[in-house]
């Protein structure tokens, strides 16, 4: 283990891309639609319960909030597609991801797609804007403790197929509830940092 998932803890929350600090160390970027699970990831990845804020209301994660993670950043993106979100806001939203994206720091990104549904518009457009940015990622597909055994290695099956044109590195089922695919997802991350 290369990076101690236990030295995790709330460093910022930044609503403006004026206030995005400086990329001083490597950066894992979680990324998804509201509610699919971002912070209870983040929780069960690092081993605590509340070390990111889990909204049981979808469209709560306004900001980008960073996570000293030992000696690397977790960084929790703003979740897309929420209905309920007047047009300022959501551009706002929009300006800040796309500064965000916009400074070359991300090592790997993370991207959240719900295992029990097929990828929504907004996933697909996640997914076109990653492949067209370049940006290496792979796919946590989450909520699979919902899924029985057949439906659950069907699904990886299906977003294994979505989503390989997009250029991602590897799918992976998991479950913030039962710790499925967290395992594997730190050998992701590692190889990442090792620049695998």
């Amino acid at each position: 283990m290369i990076i101690n998932y236990n030295k995790a803890e709330f460093k910022a929350s930044y609503g403006l891309s004026s206030q995005l600090p400086a990329a001083d160390r490597p950066e894992f970027v979680f990324s998804g639609r509201s509610n699919v699970g971002k912070s209870s990831l983040i929780n069960k990845l690092c081993n605590r319960k509340k070390l990111a804020r889990v909204s049981s209301a979808p469209g709560k994660t306004a900001t980008i909030n960073f996570y000293s993670v030992d000696q690397v950043y977790f960084v929790d993106l703003p979740g897309y597609g929420f209905a309920k979100v007047s047009d300022a806001e959501r551009l706002r939203w929009d300006q800040l991801i796309n500064s965000y994206f916009d400074q070359p720091r991300q090592t790997l990104v993370i991207q959240l797609l719900d295992s029990r549904h097929a990828p929504s518009a907004d996933d697909l457009q996640m997914l076109k804007y990653l492949r067209h940015h370049g940006l290496p990622f792979v796919v946590a597909l989450t909520k699979a403790d919902k899924l029985k055994r057949a439906e659950a290695e069907q699904a990886l099956e299906e977003f294994t197929g979505i989503c390989a044109p997009y250029g991602c590195k590897a799918v992976v089922l998991t479950s913030a509830e039962k710790g499925t695919g967290v395992d594997r997802l730190w050998t992701l991350l590692e190889k990442a940092y090792e620049g695998e």
